[in-house]
């Protein structure tokens, strides 16, 4: 899709939620997605039933408390998020993901601004959920330090952060289990992540003076 047409459908969407887009800065190294975590590597979560009273109030508040608190806001209040490619919604992305046809997914950089409406406005533009009440998304701080992910299930909606992910053992080992070549661009991608993570380590070891002799 091009770019006025993404900035049409899905940055004014998210604009409209409080989201302002900071296009082409999303930091250099960034892992391309997180999964494989386990439940000791949670930070924060919380749960609420689709029953609750002034639900979306209630989960903005929620999410803007963990987002706080776990350090997913920088000092700009900028931070990641997890978008399909091109115009497609979150809400498309799950009906080709049933179908077996997965979209690509890229981050995004966005700034929280004064007047925001993560859970109501956003999952209600399908870009960040299904509809108001219901979100689906995938965030993450800059310096991927922390991963936070909301999703509904039969009950409630379910949110709940994960603390360094960019040094999680079980996030890197799923990683390297998806990585295998086999023409898709996805794995090309997380492929040529793990590779530069192993050069960059390789080289700090280097520089540290470990493979010195005495």
């Amino acid at each position: 899709m091009g770019v006025q047409e993404r900035e049409r459908k899905a940055y004014r969407a998210l604009r409209r939620a409080g989201l302002e887009v900071v296009p082409d800065a999303v930091p250099d190294g960034t892992m391309p997605f997180v999964a494989g975590y386990g439940a000791d590597e949670v930070v924060g979560c919380f749960f609420h039933p689709y029953e609750t009273p002034r639900l979306v109030q209630r989960l903005n508040e929620d999410w803007y408390d963990l987002a706080v608190s776990t350090g997913l806001l920088d000092r700009r209040r900028e931070f990641l998020v997890r978008l399909p490619q091109g115009t497609r919604t979150h809400r498309a992305d799950l009906e080709h993901r049933h179908s077996g046809n997965d979209a690509p997914m890229v981050w995004t950089r966005v700034r929280l601004l004064r007047r925001w409406d993560v859970m109501g406005r956003g999952a209600a533009s399908a870009f960040l959920g299904v509809h108001a009440g219901h979100p689906g998304f995938g965030m993450m701080s800059l310096d991927g330090s922390v991963y936070v992910v909301a999703s509904t299930g039969e009950r409630g909606v379910d949110v709940f952060a994960v603390g360094h992910v960019d040094r999680s053992e079980n996030v890197l080992r799923h990683m390297e289990r998806v990585a295998p070549e086999d023409g898709h661009p996805f794995r090309r991608q997380v492929a040529a992540w793990l590779a530069g993570r192993a050069r960059s380590g390789a080289e700090s070891r280097c520089g540290s003076g470990e493979f010195l002799s005495p």
